[in-house]
């Protein structure tokens, strides 16, 4: 159903906008393989963290689930009884094809799929959230915001799972990360017009922060326990875990 990804491919008279359109559903399997190094271990290990951290008769987030990899990750190594995975997308074209490919799936855990903006969805009785390349499109000045609301909404135990791309406070070490990052979408095929194009058409649009900016915010909601867990280059995951009640700092 995946095409390969050659939105760029040819020279744009004027770049617009990068948005989570039809155009870019019909290849995202291929541009997220092929633009985020480790995605395919964050994907596994996803649905590893659930197996974990997953309560009874809780409720499981995918926060900007685009077409449902995390969900699907999650739907087949949840272990216990009565969890229901909600996966949000804002992208009517994106739930679409979740949609599609969760119908195809041949694992048993309820899958609820909402088209709406993280910033109006209600969260409630969440043992695992996921936020898997999400909030570095929300604008910053609603992102604590956003943090806060899932702190609230998770169980004691729980875990929120933060993948985002970040830069760099260090200016060397940051034309270094973005080099690499081009070598790595270079030799799976784009070229160097494909490359500039997409950059162009994400600025502004996705918008990354440093590592300690992540933590600091997360700290502020009132995660005590949140660190990185991968990383590749300039690509990164966090969990978070909101400690028990009877936990001490």
């Amino acid at each position: 159903m995946s095409k390969k990804d050659d939105i760029f491919a040819n020279p744009l008279g004027e770049v617009a906008r990068f948005r989570f359109d039809q155009s870019v559903v019909d290849v995202f399997p291929d541009m997220i393989q092929r633009s985020v190094p480790g995605y395919s271990t964050i994907i596994a290990m996803i649905g590893t963290l659930a197996e974990r951290f997953a309560q009874a008769n809780s409720r499981c987030y995918d926060l900007g689930c685009s077409t449902g990899a995390a969900t699907l990750s999650m739907r087949h190594q949840i272990p216990v009884a009565g969890c229901e995975i909600i996966a949000v997308d804002s992208s009517q074209a994106m739930i679409d094809r979740a949609r599609i490919l969760l119908a195809a799936d041949s694992g048993q855990l309820p899958v609820r799929l909402i088209c709406d903006a993280l910033q109006k969805v209600t969260l409630e009785n969440a043992s695992v959230v996921v936020l898997n390349f999400t909030l570095q499109f929300i604008p910053v000045q609603q992102r604590e915001q956003i943090l806060q609301k899932i702190y609230h909404a998770l169980l004691p135990g729980g875990v929120l799972i933060l993948s985002e791309k970040i830069k760099f406070p260090d200016s060397d070490h940051q034309h270094l990360m973005t080099d690499l990052h081009h070598a790595f979408k270079s030799a799976h095929g784009y070229s160097a017009l494909e490359i500039a194009q997409k950059r162009t058409a994400l600025e502004n649009v996705l918008i990354p922060e440093t590592l300690q900016v992540h933590r600091e915010r997360l700290k502020r909601v009132g995660f005590n326990s949140a660190d990185v867990w991968f990383q590749c280059f300039n690509f990164t995951s966090l969990i978070a875990i909101k400690q028990p009640d009877n936990a001490t700092s």
